[in-house]
């Protein structure tokens, strides 16, 4: 099968097209012919040196897939050869075959094409998993998301709205704040204008995800209200701050966070239900949309690679594998 490797670590020219068998379903397991795979931060963390894969894993870059169902492993119910199939990968995506537990795949939700299908699982488990399961988000709450014209971005607004939350995105552009707006949020320009003192003037965030770090971390605490939670799931501009923890304890701020790729098997497996339960009755209603930005033949995955490290895109970036 054709598939790209990490040749070594460093920039998008060190992923090259290679060949290699085409991986066998063990117990548990269904073996997946990709139609398109997504691109994520973490592949290029990967591709970088900076994020390994977890034991057992494809050391091929690759967290996300749509395509159809080529084999089942022992054990496997639930799932024939055939159906069509988006789910979450423990590695190996970016191929024309990979494997992955058949708890962590989900049917494509009806209506949705396989190119939108394969930017679903990566964004909306590490949606759900931290605005809902771990952030708590509920009906009237004000939530803020950086990055809010990203993948996670663009899916937070919408998850956040479809519950019934206030939402506020930042974004360094107009272009990209008329993104989040035309989704819903309330866009700010974190180039023109204080986050903080936003939201603080709104009464405070209940809950904000965070995937930038560094200088936001003490400006987040600021613009939090009196109870509320702030999660990281990224740290795009370093994980070390200095921040005044008297905040914390006085105003009862709860800051936590979380990664998807090492959580075990069991909890992927949970938040697949949920999403199955919760989110994609969402989807096929039209209240989350995949918000889609470019499409790359598989050869392409460095030029992939590096329109997102532009941080140009709007949305999604995809490989097209058929």
């Amino acid at each position: 099968m054709r598939c790209i490797e990490i040749t070594a670590p460093g920039g998008p020219e060190v992923l090259k097209p290679a060949s290699r068998a085409v991986p066998v379903p063990g117990p548990g397991e269904i073996l997946i012919e990709i139609a398109f795979a997504g691109v994520n931060r973490p592949d290029a963390l990967q591709r970088a040196g900076a994020y390994k894969a977890p034991p057992g894993a494809s050391d091929l870059p690759g967290l996300e897939c749509s395509g159809h169902v080529a084999a089942l492993g022992p054990g496997v119910s639930g799932w024939a050869v055939g159906d069509p199939v988006c789910a979450l990968l423990p590695g190996g995506g970016y191929a024309d075959y990979a494997t992955c537990p058949a708890a962590h795949a989900l049917p494509v939700p009806a209506g949705i094409s396989l190119r939108d299908a394969a930017c679903l699982p990566e964004t909306c488990f590490t949606v759900w998993s931290t605005v809902v399961m771990r952030g708590g988000l509920t009906a009237g709450e004000r939530f803020l998301v950086h990055g809010g014209s990203s993948g996670i971005g663009t899916t937070a607004i919408q998850i956040a709205r479809a519950l019934g939350a206030r939402v506020w995105a930042t974004a360094g552009s107009a272009e990209k704040c008329a993104a989040c707006d035309s989704l819903g949020a309330t866009a700010i320009n974190y180039r023109e204008t204080d986050f903080a003192e936003i939201l603080r003037a709104e009464g405070g965030a209940n809950l904000i995800l965070d995937m930038v770090g560094g200088s936001y971390i003490a400006r987040n605490i600021k613009a939090l209200a009196d109870d509320g939670r702030l999660v990281f799931i990224a740290f795009l501009e370093g994980p070390k701050a200095e921040i005044n923890f008297a905040q914390v304890m006085l105003r009862r701020l709860t800051l936590t966070g979380a990664t998807l790729r090492p959580q075990s098997d069991t909890a992927k497996a949970e938040i697949a239900r949920q999403l199955r339960a919760h989110v994609w009755p969402m989807i096929e209603a039209g209240k989350v949309k995949v918000v889609h930005d470019s499409s790359f033949a598989l050869e392409e995955a460095a030029a992939a690679h590096a329109r997102m490290e532009t941080s140009a895109h709007i949305g999604k970036i995809v490989l097209r594998l058929s």
